[in-house]
């Protein structure tokens, strides 16, 4: 069995350290949340803040900045779910995350979370700008919950 339970920034932070496939910590968070096993085991985390993308951050939509377990079934799904009643409950009207091409959606579907729309993958590295990408430049899907308007143009994201 596992269960929601707050956690701090500084212990949700080393569990993504340790546990997350491609991403760092995230810079800034409104809250975080953690889930525990049955023997008191922290064996998952949500970053939930502002979207990343300007366009997106109206004050009323709050993104899954990270999401990170350590595998244990059904904790990804507990914390989308988890996400989403937290925002809800604090007057959020939209939530998203993004997820890989490659990876499965399953745990948002199980979530209520819904599919938006695909993002082309693609590296911040330019002439202009010379840039070390450190996160996946495949393709990713936006997935949301709530009132969205049309999907934002790929210049706006």
């Amino acid at each position: 069995m596992i269960e929601l339970r707050p956690i701090t920034r500084d212990l949700a932070d080393a569990f993504i350290r340790e546990h997350h496939r491609h991403h760092n910590v995230p810079v800034g968070a409104l809250w975080r949340q953690a889930v525990h096993d049955d023997n008191g085991v922290l064996v998952g985390v949500a970053v939930i803040g502002r979207p990343v993308a300007r366009a997106l951050d109206d004050g009323l939509t709050a993104e899954v900045t990270r999401l990170c377990t350590n595998g244990t079934p059904n904790a990804c799904s507990m914390l989308y779910s988890a996400a989403r009643r937290i925002a809800q409950d604090k007057g959020y009207r939209r939530g998203l995350t993004y997820i890989l091409a490659s990876e499965s959606g399953a745990s948002l579907r199980a979530a209520g979370w819904q599919l938006l729309w695909d993002v082309k993958g693609r590296s911040w590295d330019c002439p202009s700008r010379p840039r070390t990408d450190k996160h996946p430049t495949e393709d990713k899907q936006a997935w949301g919950w709530g009132a969205w308007p049309t999907p934002p143009q790929e210049n706006d994201r």
